[in-house]
């Protein structure tokens, strides 16, 4: 495996950026400039972006050029996700957006501590690797991927733990979305705290 190294004070793994519209979450429907980081230790099984586990020397990019482009967009708006991009120290790349009148999101495992301080944070816990006890306290939403019906205690152990201004989603693993999406409405029926999720993007077929 390739070894690579960068200076996180100016430099970032981009796998991908692009203006589009959040598919997700509290957010859905707002346009967005997604920077997406290279590098994942977590290993979902169902993951959809498998590509972004690794890292190139070739996908390192200078925060300047990452932010000029986020500029250059017509958002206010920024969502940093992976990866895992709470694998690495973002301040440098969120201050630099923030200065901007950008506003910053972050979609995490929570898995690692986060050195900034952001606009809003998607705490999506994943069970191959545990979350840390900051994703609780600083989660503005937490959105778990159901992919069987198991999952659902699952998210109710996780829902005792974040703060009470979190939001909370229920979110159908996209493979599995004909079976899981009608028993997950009929749980946010009878379980009124939790909101549903969809990945709009997916149906628009938008990235």
């Amino acid at each position: 495996m390739e070894t690579v190294k960068f200076d996180e004070k100016i430099e970032m793994p981009i796998m991908e950026a692009f203006y589009s519209l959040q598919g997700e979450g509290y957010y859905a429907g707002r346009p967005a400039y997604f920077i997406r980081l290279a590098g994942c230790d977590i290993g979902c099984v169902w993951c959809d972006v498998k590509e972004s586990w690794t890292v190139q020397q070739k996908q390192i990019k200078s925060i300047n050029s990452i932010v000029e482009k986020c500029v250059t967009s017509k958002t206010n708006f920024v969502v940093i996700t992976g990866g895992e991009p709470a694998m690495y120290d973002i301040s440098y790349l969120v201050d630099a957006l923030q200065k901007n009148k950008m506003e910053v999101a972050i979609e995490t495992s929570g898995a690692y501590q986060l050195s900034s301080q952001i606009d809003w944070y998607c705490f999506s816990p994943k069970k191959f690797k545990f979350p840390c006890d900051e994703a609780y306290k600083r989660a503005d939403e937490l959105k778990i991927i159901v992919f069987n019906k198991s999952d659902l205690r699952w998210a109710e152990k996780h829902a005792e733990k974040v703060n009470n201004k979190c939001i909370l989603y229920l979110q159908a693993e996209w493979s599995k979305r004909e079976i899981i999406t009608p028993l997950i409405i009929e749980y946010a029926k009878t379980n009124i705290k939790w909101k549903i999720s969809l990945q709009t993007h997916k149906y628009l077929d938008i990235p």
